[in-house]
């Protein structure tokens, strides 16, 4: 079998998912920077592989290339115990995948790359302002859901933890209070007690 290849930029909490989940999984792979703040994404050669001209992408094979972190997570996880077998489980999995997507990470993964990755506070002041109210909307579901749960689908550790966690435990690098949470601080514990954890600045 090929060994994967992750091109990937370390800060990123959608790359952290991948490589989370393959060291989950022990599966070898060679990681590749690729450094978004200096255009590094946007090259010819970057593009052939991504035409979005974004991190994470997956080298399956030469050649062969898969992008967009969720999507990674469902074709790694096929067959394993990070995705259920059952169809409405499955079908919950993915539910909290789209809704980090599309409810979760635009607030919270976005205030943390310009207060905390590019160091521009000031200047996305207004924005990161209009991010704080669906940020934290998209915690309180979380922290409402996990005062019942253990884990987010099927009360075991799945792929829907694992792409939630990314953003939610540095939540703070983007402003976010996290201590108003209990639920939510109980639920990263769990996930950080998990079998060959790693941090997010771990390669």
């Amino acid at each position: 079998m090929e060994t994967l290849r992750l091109y990937d930029f370390l800060p990123s909490g959608n790359g952290y998912k991948i490589r989370l989940l393959l060291t989950q999984l022990g599966m070898p792979f060679d990681r590749v920077e690729v450094n978004i703040l200096k255009g590094e994404t946007r090259t010819p050669e970057f593009l052939s592989k991504n035409p979005n001209g974004k991190i994470p992408t997956l080298e399956i094979e030469p050649g062969k290339y898969l992008a967009e972190s969720n999507a990674i997570l469902v074709y790694l996880s096929e067959c394993t115990e990070f995705l259920p077998y059952d169809r409405f489980s499955r079908s919950q999995v993915l539910q909290w995948l789209f809704f980090e997507q599309s409810s979760h990470e635009p607030f919270i993964a976005t205030s943390r790359f310009w207060i905390s990755i590019l160091g521009k506070a000031e200047e996305y002041r207004e924005a990161i302002e209009q991010k704080r109210k669906p940020g934290y909307a998209a915690l309180s579901l979380m922290e409402n859901h996990l005062t019942s749960h253990i884990f987010f689908v099927g009360e075991r550790y799945t792929i829907a933890d694992i792409a939630l966690f990314a953003y939610t435990h540095v939540a703070d690098e983007g402003g976010f209070d996290l201590t108003q949470f209990p639920a939510i601080q109980g639920w990263i514990e769990r996930v950080k007690a998990q079998p060959r954890y790693i941090s997010i600045t771990q390669e």
